[in-house]
Parts: C-alpha cells; structure tokens; sequence
C-alpha cells in the first residue's frame, strides 16, 4: 500500500514558513519520498502501519493550511500514467530493499 499527502501550506510570514519547512522535515524523516512539489507518498506494509503513521501526522500537521491524506494499493499506484514528464527514480522505493532477519 502507499499513503499519499497532499499540501498546500501558507508561506507569508516566518512562523508559515517555519511550519511548512517542520512538517516536510517530518515528513521526510518518516519516509516520505517527494513525488511532485507538496506531494510525497510512502510504502506502507499493512493497516496497522498506516494508522500509526497517521496518528503521527495528525500529531505533526501545521496550525493552518491544506492537507490532505490517500490510501491506495500497490497495484493502484503502478497505474500513475504520466501525461507529461517522466518518473522520477533518484531514489528507491521498493520492498526489494527490505531486510529480513
């Protein structure tokens, strides 16, 4: 599965910016890779996961703006059809990567 956030934050005085610029730290600390400007999506393995990933974005979304969150599966986010541009693939984002012990 892949959880996907949507932003669209206020960047007009230093405490937006201060705001915006925590929560895409977060967000790039919990794995979230960016996959258009205030768009970022991760791999989630199972529903225990993401509600736990979603307690900790609620626990760190910004005082105002606009975000949103999507749930969808693997097979459903394979089906992303560029109209325009190209995948960006500087970073791996596969369960290939996983370790099992």
């Amino acid at each position: 599965m892949r959880m996907i956030i949507f932003f669209d934050l206020p960047t007009i005085t230093t405490k937006d910016l201060k705001e915006y610029r925590n929560f895409r730290k977060f967000l790039i600390k919990n794995g979230f890779i960016m996959m258009q400007e205030s768009v970022y999506s991760r791999l989630i393995l199972n529903n225990n996961s993401a509600k736990l990933l979603k307690n900790q974005v609620y626990k760190n979304l910004p005082s105002a703006g606009l975000i949103q969150m999507l749930q969808v599966t693997e097979k459903q986010f394979a089906n992303i059809e560029y109209m325009r541009g190209k995948s960006q693939n500087k970073i791996l984002d596969s369960n290939e990567r996983i370790t099992i012990l």
